[in-house]
Parts: structure tokens; C-alpha cells; sequence
């Protein structure tokens, strides 16, 4: 499976931020159908574009990561990543592999940013789900960095390894800041983590804000 993701990557020179848009190729459209999509799911893969984007690792350094999308936001998402870049906003894990890949494969820290996978919403740690479409089942959503930046539903968290991150100030290496809510609302998106009630979701982007 690893080496079916194991896609072109863009070029990227130090210091300079690159980004593309491209259809889904074949490999990466046979292991979504396998696992991330399926028949009945709001969007067709045939709309659904791969984005590469240059980004700052939690080692200083540059990466290059990539999302898959919904086409009609592909390219307002590039030039979002451009101010992340712009603003060096640090992101550990966004390979296709690190998404998609086998689990056995996957970063051990689970602190995966990723887009599109069909699924509903997610229940809050302390309530139901609504059983609606969440906004990743149309590549109109994507997260970022979850363990720093968790989905918080009365207090709780899934995950151990994100409750010092409840407290959200200060603000930690990989913590959303106002700058990067800036940078997606630039082109329309809302932030999880601006909802009221006392359910957050940090790592959350999308087109409704949902």
C-alpha cells in the first residue's frame, strides 16, 4: 500500500513556497475506493483534487505535504498554505502515507493533519452524533495538527496526548493561532474552535465552519 502512495512529489527550494493542483492519480483513487470511499458518498472521487503544498515541519524545516481536496477549493486552499508557509506555521504529519497509508505505518503520535475522507461527523466526547455528512466526506474540511489542537466536547478529549491542550494559552509550538483563523477565513472558511457552547474543535476547518 505504502508503495502505491508513494506519488511525485513537487520540487521544492529552500525558503520558497510551491504548491499544485492535480486530478487524483489512479494509485491514489484505487486506495481511497478501498477504505476512505464508497459508493454513496456525497461526492464522486472524479471531483476530488490532489493538493501539494510547501510547509514548515516541527523541525524547522521545510516539507512538502499534500491533501486531497474538493476542486472548487483546491486552489483558494493553495494560497491559504501560502500564508501558513509565510507565517512558518509548523505542521508534523501530512503525507498521503500518513493518512491513507496502512495504520501499521502511520506516525505513532497520531498527530496526522489531513482533508478528505467520506465518513459522518463526529460524535463530541460528550454527546451523540447528528449521522450528517461531516464536511470531510466532501473535501471541504481539513485538520490541523489534532493532538495540539483537539476536539474538545464538556472538558474532554479522546486522547491523552491532547489534554495539556485543552488549556489553550499559552500558545504551544503547533497550536492554531489567530493568524492562521485569519488565513482561512480569507477565503470563507470557519474555525472549529470559534463555535459556541462548550464544544471546540480546534484542529477544524471548513467552508461552513461545521
Amino acid at each position: 500500500m505504502l508503495r502505491l502512495l508513494a506519488l511525485p512529489l513537487a520540487l521544492v527550494a529552500f525558503g520558497a513556497y510551491d504548491s499544485s493542483v492535480k486530478p487524483l492519480p489512479a494509485p491514489l483513487e484505487r486506495t481511497l475506493d478501498a477504505r476512505f470511499w464508497e459508493l454513496g458518498c456525497p461526492v464522486p472521487l472524479a471531483d476530488l483534487r490532489l493538493l501539494t503544498v510547501t510547509h514548515w515541519g516541527f523541525d524547522g524545516r521545510e516539507r512538502t505535504g499534500q491533501l486531497v481536496v474538493h476542486r472548487d477549493s483546491a486552489s483558494e486552499l493553495a494560497t491559504v498554505f501560502r500564508k501558513l508557509h509565510a507565517l512558518k506555521f509548523p505542521i508534523r504529519h501530512m503525507k498521503l502515507g500518513d493518512m491513507y497509508g496502512p495504520r501499521r505505518a502511520r506516525p505513532a503520535d497520531g498527530d496526522i493533519s489531513g482533508s478528505f475522507h467520506c465518513r459522518r461527523a463526529v460524535p463530541s466526547p460528550c454527546g451523540s452524533g447528528s449521522g450528517n455528512w461531516s464536511n470531510h466526506a466532501y473535501g471541504h474540511a481539513i485538520d490541523l495538527n489534532p493532538n495540539e489542537n483537539p476536539y474538545v466536547g464538556c472538558g474532554a478529549v479522546h486522547d491523552p496526548r491532547s489534554r495539556p491542550y485543552v488549556d489553550r494559552t499559552p500558545l504551544r509550538k503547533g497550536m492554531v493561532t489567530p493568524a492562521v483563523v485569519r488565513a482561512f477565513a480569507s477565503i470563507g472558511w470557519g474555525w472549529g474552535g470559534a463555535w459556541t457552547g462548550d464544544t471546540k474543535d480546534y484542529m477544524h476547518f471548513s467552508t461552513t465552519g461545521g
